[in-house]
């Protein structure tokens, strides 16, 4: 089947317009592509802050925890020196009145 030169001028035609409203979609689309990609590396960028901000924080209760633990210790050396102290005070005065 033949093809005649009218056919081929409205498929020509046809082609011209899908190629005018492929344009048109690219003009409107304009530079969203990069825009969009940018935004992917920018919201990477802040998962791994979070990511860095989390694991400091969990390093810090942990040093709090540490550091719990530690001044517990010391209020039991404080008071364990305090009741020594009691105990040399009252066998000085006692040995102060023999």
């Amino acid at each position: 089947m033949e093809t005649t030169i009218a056919q081929k001028l409205e498929a020509l035609v046809k082609l011209q317009t899908i190629d005018s409203k492929l344009e048109e979609i690219k003009k409107i689309r304009g530079d969203l592509p990069e825009e969009v990609r940018d935004l992917e590396d920018e919201l990477e960028g802040y998962e791994t802050r979070v990511g860095k901000y989390q694991s400091d924080i969990q390093n810090l209760n942990d040093e709090i925890t540490k550091n719990k633990l530690a001044i517990k210790d010391a209020e039991k050396n404080i008071k364990k020196y305090e009741d020594q102290q009691k105990k040399c005070k009252k066998q000085q005065r006692i040995r102060c009145y023999h």
